[in-house]
């Protein structure tokens, strides 16, 4: 499972029967699986964070400007 900063929101995503699972993490320790977003199979780890940003590209804000891997 891969985490990341996604615009100072808390996201991993997971690898599963070939296809991309995407998850939110709460404050306190709960993750749920986010179903709004379909992450393309073919896509690689590598790219994980420039798709998250341009999903996401418009929670940006000053604090937290871009998608990081954590």
């Amino acid at each position: 499972m891969t985490r990341f900063n996604v615009f100072g929101k808390i996201m991993s995503v997971q690898r599963q029967n070939d296809e991309w699972i995407l998850y939110v993490h709460s404050g306190n320790g709960v993750r749920s699986r986010v179903y709004d977003i379909v992450i393309p199979e073919d896509l690689s780890d590598e790219a994980l964070e420039v798709f998250l940003d341009d999903i996401y590209h418009e929670h940006a804000t000053q604090d937290n400007p871009k998608v990081i891997r954590l």
